[in-house]
């Protein structure tokens, strides 16, 4: 003889099965502070650097890029670095063109290896030389073209897996391969790219975009301020870390992706922190070794590291000359919503 249902699981099964949960079920996921899918994880040069010359005889350029993305093994094969930004490796041969198209993510390119490719953003076509840092704004036509004799690599960051959480995803093909490249080359750079010396006649026009109207943002600049505050205390937690920003309002380059690089001088080991958004890091220059959540990894020069929410970390140099990384991360969105904390030890 069955056991008489009990009323209690009768309304359970009701609601359930007309996708209803009472939240005394779920409320284990209010969860007393962040814990991501997405781990702290590691892709060495090393590895990279063989990928790359063999992506250049197995892979070839045509609709899609030759661009290697760093999948986090704690997201189940999304489409993702952390829970909201993407980081991928480029390469582009000599004479190839990637494409024309646009995109609603928005993407930034860090140059690895190689000098004188180009993206084209919006007609502009911007040189690239290692250490530069060039932005695409989201739904802007952009191609990228190698010119030279030699490989060009480079880092991609994108705010992929953020568009696709909000059903944002717009993609469009362009019909020619190249799109029209009718600005001056490097033109955001003439006009904007004086550091605090801006043009008065573009700016109630440009300030209002959401994203920088500086296209191109030099290593020879960037290694200048670096070198000129090495001797400046800095962050006991960052070491001297500088924030790329938009060039009119000084805010985040993109709305949806906070760009920066780091100086950890030698010798010098940080104090822990954590903080709410996670980051992508690229080792560009010198060795070290962080303990991120409790597990230690040691990185050299063109390492990529993801970096979750929330995850307990340092930075500590090991090597025998400055160690400079650049890093993306979704802190404009956490800050513009008031979701942003840190706890500093």
């Amino acid at each position: 003889m069955n056991a008489p249902v009990k009323t209690e699981d009768a309304f359970h099964q009701t609601i359930h099965q007309n996708h209803i949960w009472g939240l005394w079920e779920i409320a284990s996921q209010m969860t007393p502070h962040p814990r991501p899918e997405a781990i702290a994880h590691q892709w060495k040069w090393s590895l990279m650097k063989e990928l790359v010359k063999q992506s250049a005889t197995a892979v070839p350029v045509g609709d899609e890029r030759r661009a290697m993305q760093l999948f986090n093994p704690g997201l189940n094969g999304q489409w993702a670095t952390t829970n909201t930004l993407i980081a991928a490796v480029q390469v582009l041969l000599p004479g190839e063109v990637a494409r024309a198209h646009r995109h609603s993510p928005a993407a930034i390119r860090f140059i690895i290896e190689g000098s004188g490719a180009y993206t084209a953003v919006e007609g502009e076509k911007v040189i690239m030389k290692p250490g530069d840092f060039v932005l695409t704004p989201a739904w802007q036509w952009h191609d990228h073209g190698n010119e030279t004799n030699e490989t060009v690599v480079w880092m991609d960051g994108l705010d992929v897996p953020l568009t696709r959480s909000l059903n944002a995803m717009f993609f469009e093909m362009h019909q020619d391969i190249k799109a029209s490249h009718h600005k001056p080359v490097n033109g955001s750079s003439a006009l904007y790219g004086h550091g605090k010396l801006t043009p008065t006649w573009t700016r109630k026009r440009d300030s209002q975009y959401p994203f920088s109207p500086l296209m191109l943002y030099s290593w020879e600049q960037t290694a200048e301020a670096l070198h000129d505050l090495r001797s400046h205390d800095g962050s006991p937690h960052d070491g001297i870390l500088l924030e790329y920003t938009h060039a009119l309002t000084g805010g985040p380059v993109l709305p949806t992706i906070g760009c920066r690089v780091q100086m950890i001088r030698k010798g010098e080991k940080t104090k822990s922190k954590r903080v709410t958004g996670s980051s992508v890091f690229h080792v560009v220059q010198g060795k070290g070794r962080s303990v991120i959540n409790g597990k230690t990894f040691d990185w050299e020069k063109g390492d990529i590291i993801a970096l979750p929410s929330w995850a307990e970390h340092d930075f500590a140099n090991s090597g025998s000359e400055d160690a400079i990384l650049f890093s993306i991360s979704d802190k404009p969105v956490v800050e513009a919503l008031g979701f942003y904390r840190e706890s500093l030890s």
